[in-house]
């Protein structure tokens, strides 16, 4: 893959993980009064995980990246 493609995959992952996690606040907020956005799809925990593992990825591309470019030519 080109370091085009591994960076714009990068950011999908992280901006995904935002509105998870985005997603996972509002779904706490709105059970609380009562109502659910997702009716009962997810719970708002599972949420949090899945934008974790994401964030996981996410780390782990920078980190090889920052290794590319730290290697000698």
């Amino acid at each position: 893959m080109s370091e085009k493609s591994i960076s714009l995959i990068s950011r999908v992952f992280f901006l995904a993980a935002f509105v998870l996690l985005a997603l996972s606040v509002l779904e706490a907020v709105a059970r609380q009064l009562g109502y659910t956005i997702l009716r009962s799809s997810f719970a708002p925990g599972r949420l949090l995980e899945y934008a974790a593992i994401l964030l996981v990825f996410v780390v782990a591309i920078l980190l090889r990246q920052i290794r590319d470019g730290v290697k000698p030519a």
